[in-house]
């Protein structure tokens, strides 16, 4: 990416916009409550199961079940002949712990045998490695066994379970039209499963493995006509799941390979009505692999209930809350109304310090109302910014993500929609605006950077009004060995007893017309098509001359309500 220059030294006033600092969330962050309650198909189609569904448990008991093979692991001679000090030591080195009795991990592809259509993609990418995940997973996954496996985002847990579901299916009887797949993974978010669903098409494309990706807020039709003429994967969030067997459009019958991702996301956001509806459809020989980043008493009571007591644990790092140490901490306290200042001079000094690899940047608020905010405050440097949260249709989602990935837009204002699932390179720096609501989520917003062993950074705007979280975070900087303020530690002190129980208790029981200025000598940031009509723009040194209502002496409207902005000089 082009090195960009700094639009954020803003001269004399800051202009006379400013955040909606009073609004309120519109009802629970992801359209319901934590306990389960409704909220429309915002995120995954989401809807209320109850008495008025019309899918009804099959007996299972009477029904005369085909066999089927799930066994495919041969264990190379030198993974079955490592003796338990080194099986132990490996084990330890990558924070490896297993409950249950589990194959021996591998160390190198060469020690799995898996299939040259397998093998020619791993090649084809350039990987050099299992990660530790993967090296204890796939022989677990490839030996038929249930499973659950806990770690945290970016540590490659989509290959492990994608990789075995495709041998899976090419060791069962081909599929006929109007049959249903043969393995279905549900996802809490879209977004998470469009990124599952790029995964298995290029794994699964030499081997003619079909998919399709069934999710609310995108066109029930194309999703249908997929699954009509049959596809071996199916990647979907509960809730349009729910809608399309109901209707009869597809059914359950041939899955034999269920892959729960981000369990206890999906049980966040009250899912888990949807789950059970959706498990009791599938044959009980199944094979389940449930796949979750923290192990609350939900996701334990959902494993008991469907996977049996046999089921084997594997963890990657510890089970406590824990942030990824390769992401620097820095948590700043200040005043609510003082935000927009603390954010200007953060990304001045980003884009002052790091100039030749700033990378990409995303930033967190609490609220939709919020993160609008934030974007046309970003926006009003002329610098290109994107925003998505839950009233964003798909096509603009898709067009946000696209904008980002690509790094059109170096920077990205978000709800935690984006805080898990979203698999992006080049971020570089997570900005907390707002803290979130426990800090669960706070570990997942910074884990969207420092993955596949990069380092990042992550800046946290902490208020008195976030007082209460502050022990919870101090916990986590601490085992992190990251620096802390006096101030919060003083903060934590005086709340010391009033902290997050609920948290605890969870966790353990512009697309307008802009030709924006640069940030020093005129040259636009990125690709600088912002929604907000901003104007032909000079930049803040050395740039075009500023005319009294805007940046330059362009069209320019202001901020998106087309009020004009004070100049500066």
């Amino acid at each position: 990416m082009r090195a960009p220059t700094n639009n954020f030294k803003r001269p004399g006033d800051r202009p006379a916009h400013r955040s909606q600092h009073d609004g309120k969330p519109n009802g629970a962050r992801f359209g319901g409550s934590r306990n389960g309650g409704g909220g429309g198909d915002r995120f995954g189609g989401k809807k209320s199961v109850g008495e008025n569904s019309s899918l009804s448990q099959p007996d299972w008991a009477s029904i005369q079940l085909s066999a089927f093979k799930k066994d495919f692991y041969e264990p190379a001679p030198i993974v079955q002949q490592r003796s338990k000090y080194e099986i132990d030591a490996f084990r330890s080195e990558h924070s490896i712990t297993i409950r249950g009795r589990a194959p021996n991990p591998i160390c190198n592809f060469d020690e799995i045998n898996m299939p040259d259509y397998v093998m020619n993609e791993i090649r084809r990418q350039g990987y050099e490695k299992p990660t530790p995940i993967q090296a204890q997973g796939w022989p677990i996954a490839l030996s038929g066994a249930n499973m659950v496996g806990i770690a945290k985002t970016g540590s490659g847990k989509t290959l492990a379970y994608i990789l075995p579901a495709i041998i899976h299916i090419n060791n069962q009887q081909r599929l006929f039209r109007g049959d249903g797949p043969i393995a279905l993974v549900l996802a809490p978010t879209r977004e998470l499963a469009q990124q599952i669903q790029q995964v298995a098409s290029e794994f699964g494309s030499e081997s003619h493995v079909r998919n399709t990706c069934c999710f609310g807020g995108a066109s029930r039709g194309p999703q249908a006509r997929d699954l009509q003429r049959g596809c071996e994967i199916v990647i979907a969030t509960p809730g349009r799941l729910i809608d399309f067997l109901e209707s009869g459009q597809t059914n359950l019958k041939r899955c034999t390979y269920l892959v729960l991702d981000e369990a206890d996301r999906m049980l966040d956001m009250g899912f888990e009505p949807q789950i059970r509806k959706i498990i009791e459809q599938i044959r009980p020989d199944r094979q389940v692999l449930m796949w979750s980043a923290t192990w609350p008493k939900e996701v334990r009571r959902l494993a008991a209930d469907f996977l049996g007591e046999d089921y084997i644990q594997l963890n990657i790092g510890s089970l406590e809350l824990s942030a990824n140490h390769n992401i620097r901490q820095i948590v700043t306290l200040c005043a609510d109304s003082d935000k927009e200042d603390k954010l200007q001079a953060l990304l001045e000094q980003i884009y002052d310090t790091e100039q030749q690899d700033v990378g990409k940047i995303i930033i967190f608020a609490e609220t939709k109302a919020r993160v609008e905010s934030v974007a046309r405050y970003i926006r009003s440097f002329n610098v290109h910014c994107v925003a998505i949260h839950g009233d964003k249709s798909q096509q603009e989602r898709d067009f946000v993500l696209r904008q980002f990935r690509t790094g059109k837009a170096a920077i990205l204002v978000a709800t935690d929609v984006a805080a898990r699932g979203l698999d992006v390179d080049g971020i570089r720096h997570v900005i907390n605006f707002d803290y979130p609501g426990n800090s669960e989520d706070y570990i997942h917003r910074i884990g969207r950077t420092g993955r596949s062993d990069q380092t990042g950074t992550s800046y946290t705007f902490f208020t008195d009004n976030n007082a209460r979280q502050a022990s919870d975070l101090i916990a986590v900087l601490r085992e992190a060995k990251q620096e802390i303020d006096p101030k919060l530690l003083d903060m934590g002190n005086r709340n010391r007893g009033r902290g997050n129980n609920f948290d605890k208790a969870r966790r353990y029981g512009g697309f307008g017309r802009s030709s924006g200025g640069g940030f020093r000598n005129g040259n636009s940031f990125g690709n600088s098509n912002g929604w907000n009509g901003g104007g032909g723009g000079g930049g803040f040194r050395g740039g075009q001359q500023r005319s009294a209502n805007g940046y330059g002496g362009g069209q320019s409207s202001g901020f998106s309500n087309g009020n004009n902005r004070k100049t500066f000089e």
